[in-house]
């Protein structure tokens, strides 16, 4: 039932890795019990090693760019800066003449202080050029710094994935290959991906499932809650009890299986170490139990104007009230004891045998009204609902429709399987009761029986 998953890296899809697909190269045996750590799988590295190579490549790369824009930048601003020392100078050196000028004609003084003009307005463009090439080199290094990083990133996310395609158990169990969507096994040489990364299972053996398949005929029979009798095709001496604990409702369609089949999940009651997933099972579900019933074959049974009755070995014809029936056996609910022998077949000259039971006919009338009554009222309430739908479908009706009470799909009640009486009943020699039956004191159990697999 449940499960632990034994997967590859999580890291498979992670926005900086993208590996896409990755082929399992090693795996232990199926059924291997393991402890938590120990070793079960490894995935083939080849592409991811080539990814790595590449990035490690890049990334070296990105390394010599960001020395070279760092140095590229420090003899830049250095230029700018001895062009601002000279700056100073020139404007000493006017600064100077300026003065020195007060002996000189005017004109002369004029170009002393144009010149000293000039080197202060030279000055001040190269402090602002040196802040505009600082902030550009800043943004620079910044971009180059960036992509290094991120880089790094990439190369740090990469090699903590590749650390994780040594697979290890997360815990104590037994490893049971993993089924994809397809149905198909992992194996060596099968592949995993960032969307779909288990690689094998730890069952909990201790709560197992048995899944099978019930033929629509019969899916109507089967409950959650029902028991179930389990049998194991590897063990035949071992029985289990089950419950029903799911029941498909939507029907498919196997392989070489001409009618509809329906899932049914049924939980194993108890534990059993020699229990293992993906057994064969075979499962017999019951669906209704009596106390103290008497059955008999169905062909014991006979009918005549829908009266039905028995051939007793004492030369009596016996009219039965009969009850829940399936295709082999038939509940006889009045006109026979446990003690009564009966024919198997019609008897020869069934003529002389004397009719008892004639107070057991308005019992049998009666319930053939019951039964025709109440067909009447579930073609009714059918008709009804069908032309609401219709309604409905030409929105004349409300939109809102639910079943009317009571309009179910019929349900029925069946026997064990087999082709003999129940014993207790004497019956002519070499008949024996169907294997499994239970006896009349302890009452008869109907059942649908299938096959399926252990999980």
């Amino acid at each position: 039932k449940n499960n632990i998953k034994i997967e590859g890296p999580a890291g498979m899809l992670a926005r900086n890795v993208r590996l896409g697909e990755v082929k399992i190269q090693d795996l232990i045996p199926e059924g291997t019990v393991v402890s938590q750590g120990d070793y079960v799988a490894t995935l083939d590295r080849t592409s991811a090693d080539n990814s790595l190579k590449d990035l490690e490549d890049e990334h070296e790369a990105l390394i010599a760019k960001y020395d070279r824009t760092l140095l590229d930048t420090s003899l830049s601003l250095k230029a700018l800066r001895d062009d601002i020392e000279n700056q100073k100078f020139t404007i000493e050196e006017a600064e100077i003449a300026v003065e020195q000028s007060i002996y000189e004609p005017p004109a002369t003084q004029r170009q002393y202080r144009n010149n000293l003009e000039k080197a202060l307005r030279t000055y001040e463009q190269a402090l602002n050029n040196y802040d505009l090439k600082v902030d550009q080199a800043n943004a620079t290094v910044n971009d180059v710094s960036i992509e290094l990083n991120r880089k790094k990133r990439q190369l740090d996310e990469l090699r903590a994935v590749l650390k994780d395609f040594t697979i290890y158990a997360p815990s104590d169990g037994m490893v049971i290959y993993y089924r994809d969507w397809s149905g198909d096994k992992r194996r060596i040489g099968s592949t995993i991906s960032g969307w779909d990364l288990v690689v094998a299972t730890l069952p909990d053996l201790s709560n197992m499932l048995s899944k099978t398949y019930v033929n629509e005929i019969d899916i109507a029979k089967v409950k959650p809650g029902q028991m179930v009798r389990i049998g194991v095709d590897a063990f035949p001496e071992k029985s289990y009890k089950g419950v029903v604990k799911e029941v498909s409702n939507i029907g498919e369609q196997l392989k070489n299986a001409d009618a509809k089949v329906f899932e049914v999940v049924i939980k194993v009651e108890g534990q059993d170490e020699i229990l293992r997933p993906a057994m064969t099972t075979s499962n017999q579900i019951i669906t209704a139990s009596m106390d103290s019933a008497i059955f008999l074959p169905s062909e014991a049974i006979f009918e005549r104007d829908s009266i039905t009755y028995v051939y007793r070995t004492n030369g009596v014809r016996q009219i039965v009230v009969k009850g829940e029936s399936n295709d082999n056996f038939t509940v006889i609910e009045q006109g026979l004891a446990e003690e009564d022998e009966v024919y198997l077949s019609l008897p020869v000259s069934p003529s002389r045998f004397k009719v008892q039971g004639e107070e057991y006919i308005s019992v049998i009338k009666q319930r053939i009204i019951d039964k025709a009554e109440a067909e009447r009222k579930k073609a009714q309430e059918q008709e009804s609902l069908k032309q609401k739908r219709i309604m409905i479908r030409n929105g004349q009706g409300p939109q809102n429709l639910k079943l009317p009470e009571g309009v179910t799909s019929p349900e029925g009640v069946t026997l064990p399987q087999g082709n003999s009486p129940k014993q207790g009943i004497t019956q002519p020699e070499g008949a024996t009761p169907p294997q499994g039956a239970t006896q009349p004191r302890g009452g008869t159990r109907s059942g649908v029986r299938s096959s399926g697999t252990q999980q």
